[in-house]
This record gives C-alpha cells, sequence and structure tokens, in this order.
C-alpha cells in the first residue's frame, strides 16, 4: 500500500493530546476521520511523538498507508478542506509519498520542543492559551547555567509522570538552552525521545531557578534524587510546541 509522510501543525487547546482516546477530541482522530471521508478509508495514523492535552505543535510527522497512490498535493489539500469544513484548528502542511519502510514514530532520530514563558506583570492577551504567564521576573541566565547539569545522559525519573509507560527513565538529553528576547523567555531542548511529561517537568523546576528559589545545586539534587516527589512545579501545556522531528537522509 502506498505510504504518506504528513507534516502537521495543530492548536493543542482544543485536544485531549495526540492520541485516539474515547469519547475525547483528538489530533490523531480528527486527521484519520477527515482522511476517511477524503478516500472511504478506515485508517490508523502513527505520529512521531504523542503530545499531550494542550500541547501544540509546528512540525508533527505523522505516516498512514492508503490504498490508492494519490498525488501527494491531492492528500494535503483533501485533509485540510475536511478539516476545515470540520472546525478542527490542524493543518496538513506537507503530504509526501515515502517507502514503506519509514515510519514516522520508530525512524525519527530527534525530537525539539520549545517551551514558551512570557514574564511580565501583564498576563497574555494575544497569545494566551499559547504562553505560560508568569508575572514575577524570570533571571534567563541562571536558569541556562542551571539547565547544564540536565544535559547528557541520565535516569530522568524526577522529570517523568509516574503515568509514563517507557520501560526505561534513562534519556539523553542533546540540548537544552534557556534564552530571552524582551518579555519572553523560550527553553528549547532537543533529544532522540523523551519520557512523558519530561519537557514540562524540567521547566518548571527551572522556572524555581529562575525565581531565585533553586540553585543550580538544588537542581542537580533533584535529578540525581531519581524521585518524582523532588521536581519542581509541572509547567503548563500551554507554552509547549514540538517544533522538529529528524530523520535520517536516506
Amino acid at each position: 500500500m502506498p505510504r504518506f509522510r504528513l507534516d502537521i501543525e495543530y492548536d493543542g487547546g482544543l485536544y485531549a493530546g495526540w492520541q485516539r482516546q474515547a469519547g475525547q477530541p483528538s489530533v490523531q482522530q480528527a486527521i484519520e476521520q477527515a482522511i476517511g471521508k477524503f478516500c472511504g478509508e478506515q485508517v490508523s495514523l502513527r505520529g512521531a511523538g504523542r503530545t499531550d492535552a494542550g500541547v501544540h505543535a509546528t512540525a508533527q510527522v505523522a505516516h498512514v498507508d492508503l490504498a490508492k497512490a494519490w498525488p501527494s498535493d491531492k492528500v494535503r489539500d483533501a485533509i485540510n478542506a475536511h478539516l476545515q469544513i470540520a472546525g478542527d484548528r490542524i493543518a496538513v502542511l506537507r503530504a509526501t509519498a515515502v517507502p514503506e519502510a519509514f515510519d514516522a514514530r520508530f525512524s525519527a532520530t530527534g525530537r525539539h520542543y520549545i517551551y514558551r514563558i512570557v514574564n511580565r506583570r501583564a498576563p497574555a492577551a494575544l497569545d494566551k492559551g499559547k504562553v505560560w504567564w508568569v508575572p514575577k521576573r524570570l533571571d534567563a541566565d541562571a536558569m541556562h547555567e542551571a539547565a547544564k547539569v540536565l544535559l547528557g545522559r541520565h535516569d530522568f525519573t524526577t522529570f517523568r509522570s509516574t503515568q509514563c509507560q517507557a520501560n526505561s527513565p534513562v534519556r539523553t538529553l542533546e540540548r537544552i538552552d534557556v534564552s530571552r528576547e524582551g518579555d519572553v523567555v523560550e527553553v528549547k531542548a532537543s533529544a532522540r525521545s523523551f519520557l512523558h511529561n519530561q519537557v514540562r517537568s524540567m521547566v518548571g523546576s527551572l522556572k524555581r531557578v529562575g525565581e531565585g528559589g533553586w540553585t543550580t545545586a538544588d537542581l542537580k539534587a533533584a535529578l540525581d534524587a531519581r524521585d518524582r516527589a523532588a521536581c519542581g512545579q509541572v509547567a503548563p501545556p500551554d507554552g509547549l510546541f514540538l517544533v522538529g522531528v529528524d530523520y535520517p537522509e536516506s
């Protein structure tokens, strides 16, 4: 069967997450339904990352097998047309015919997230639902320095949800940078894969550092504790975006 890669963006605030769930709206289900209306097939979509409820994406990747080798532009445009009719806040940016060996989840070699914080006394108006509003001034430089202790291969038990289904809490964090531009503080994180709630957990603990409540040593102690109870506040999903997924060039 012809396989298509779909590059997708969505407003996660309207959905209970990427993954199909009984009785709850999901991004996966909305796209599957749109495909069904387009070509009459009942399909199963596999995504590169199972983003949580409220988490957004500018570069989610999924794949789907169709019975017919449709033109790629037709696949994109037809899915988008039905998503628009349904009122979904989802767009397929590109549809690309790919080899059967391509798997959106298991072929991925890296995933990239950005977490955005609006750091000012006034709440966010235009970006409400797309940022975490933190009124207390954050020291982004201190957050960036502290974040370095999280780099590399560690047991991230402290920074994963108790509901996480991963077989191992060990992950290799390849990048975590904190920067400020005006009132916006951004945390950028990259790894081959992440644990459930890992990015939001790390951001919430880095916020403590930025507020002056924790030092770098406190953050390292939390990591070394390998204990969920040692984690700082888990950041809300609003500010988190999946912004890239890497695949081998071949």
